[in-house]
């Protein structure tokens, strides 16, 4: 990895046709998978991805080169091709970087990469098992374990010198069920900065198996969902997914600094529920999307986005935080060093409120239980969603009645943020993969139980 004296000189080289900052981020990261489709071992591999990522800023300009030669002569050809786009007249003095130790939040226990290929096999053989054990309606089932360490370098013009360790370990499992020419399938997805010791407690694979397969024979056996606009409770965990769609990203710098946002210029305003607070929070120990510093060297933290219906921050990168004139949250994140970093979510969520979950239904005469939701689209100027309901029921007399399926809601992040009237007690997460500018990165999305007096269904 790229030595202190090395990152002096390059970064000087950055500067020389007129920058005001430069950056070095530099990775090396070794990642594996394994994947079974019925009991049977298809896939197996191993990479590793090695480079460095170079940033100049002037005012509020930005270029970005990468290159995977991270020796002095690789990287100084990076920064001059990159200072080579820049014009401007040279000021700036030495730079003489100081190392800076971070806190370790996230203690690892077995590296992914030290377990045997024979152990993995015989986890993902048993989640075929206890899937297939739900039911002789479960015709397929995949499984699959991946996993990555990363080690990262971060050196700026500003004298910082830095770096972290990333370890990721995920379990996959999607089954179908089929009946008379139609299937249904179901899927769960568990994960945490952590090592393998991710199983030996904080995950049972058989479980998440049986929760996917009974997801697929449950809808398998339901009824088409009738459409119209009705109350819904909304779960835990995945339920997030909403929030972090259809409100999240807008509350991100890279859509606010250029007013593409419906909350753009709200700060202090109320744009949700007096009962709705919600929180980005990066310190959460060995949670799926936290760091110890995110990819600009910044430490992470523990953000409140919506204080009792107030927007209260954005989340903000460094080259965002010029634009808006704000200090960095610790947002800024990137897939890896072929990315230029920019504001991402970490682990955001609704927080609990204070609403009993039984009374929450109860207190739904008619409507729609959105157990676990699937994928969707929003566009996060105007902030409408459309999001498929992965396992849903109706609710008739405060009671959940029976399954339905091919239900979807339809509607705008920032009216439903002012239809929620009811917070559960009780707040969980769940892991998935957010795709934007800067690449692919782990996030956490999560909720209590929610009730939106009113949504859009979509359905038959």
């Amino acid at each position: 990895m790229m030595t202190k004296s090395t990152a002096e000189q390059v970064l000087r080289e950055a500067l020389r046709t007129g920058g005001d900052f430069a950056e070095i981020f530099c990775e090396d990261r070794s990642s594996g998978a394994m994947g079974l489709v019925d009991g049977r071992v298809e896939a197996a591999n191993t990479v590793r991805r090695h480079g460095a990522g170079i940033r100049i800023y002037r005012g509020l300009n930005s270029v970005y080169v990468h290159t995977n030669d991270t020796s002095l002569a690789g990287l100084t050809a990076a920064a001059r091709k990159a200072a080579d786009a820049v014009e401007g007249e040279r000021c700036v003095g030495d730079i003489h970087l100081t190392r800076q130790l971070q806190r370790n939040l996230h203690q690892i226990r077995e590296l992914p990469m030290d377990v045997a290929g024979s152990r993995m096999a015989k986890l993902l053989r048993d989640c075929d098992l206890a899937a297939k054990a739900v039911s002789p309606e479960i015709s397929q089932v995949r499984a699959s374990l991946s996993h990555w360490d990363s080690e990262v370098l971060i050196a700026n013009s500003e004298g910082l010198f830095t770096g972290d360790r990333r370890v990721y370990t995920r379990l996959f499992v999607n089954a179908v069920a089929s009946r008379d020419g139609d299937s249904q399938s179901g899927h769960e997805a568990p994960g945490a900065m952590m090592g393998y010791e991710l199983f030996s407690g904080r995950v049972d694979p058989g479980e998440a198996a049986r929760s996917a397969a009974t997801k697929a024979v449950t809808m398998l056996h339901a009824d088409p969902c009738p459409a119209g606009v009705m109350p819904v409770v909304i779960d835990g965990g995945f339920g997030g997914v909403i929030f972090h769609e259809a409100c999240g990203h807008s509350l991100e710098a890279a859509a606010v600094a250029f007013g593409n946002s419906e909350f753009a210029g709200k700060l202090g305003t109320q744009i949700a529920s007096p009962i709705v607070t919600a929180v980005d929070d990066g310190t959460l120990a060995n949670e799926w999307g936290s760091l110890n510093i995110d990819d600009e060297g910044i430490p992470t933290t523990r953000l409140v986005l919506i204080e009792d219906g107030v927007l209260r921050n954005y989340m903000v990168d460094q080259l965002n935080g010029r634009r808006m004139g704000l200090p960095s949250t610790g947002s800024g994140r990137r897939q890896d060093y072929t990315f230029a970093p920019t504001s991402r979510m970490r682990n955001t969520f609704i927080a609990p409120g204070e609403d009993d979950e039984a009374e929450i239904i109860a207190s739904c005469p008619d409507g729609l239980y959105a157990r676990s939701m699937g994928g969707g689209s929003v566009n996060p100027v105007t902030g409408e969603f459309n999001f498929a309901v992965e396992e849903g029921y109706l609710i008739r007399n405060g009671r959940i009645d029976a399954p339905v399926r091919g239900a979807s809601l339809i509607g705008r992040g920032s009216e439903i943020l002012r239809k929620i009237d009811r917070v559960g007690s009780k707040m969980w997460m769940a892991q998935g993969m957010c795709g934007a500018a800067s690449g692919s990165i782990p996030t956490n999305v999560g909720q209590p139980m929610i009730r939106v007096t009113d949504i859009t269904v979509g359905g038959r």
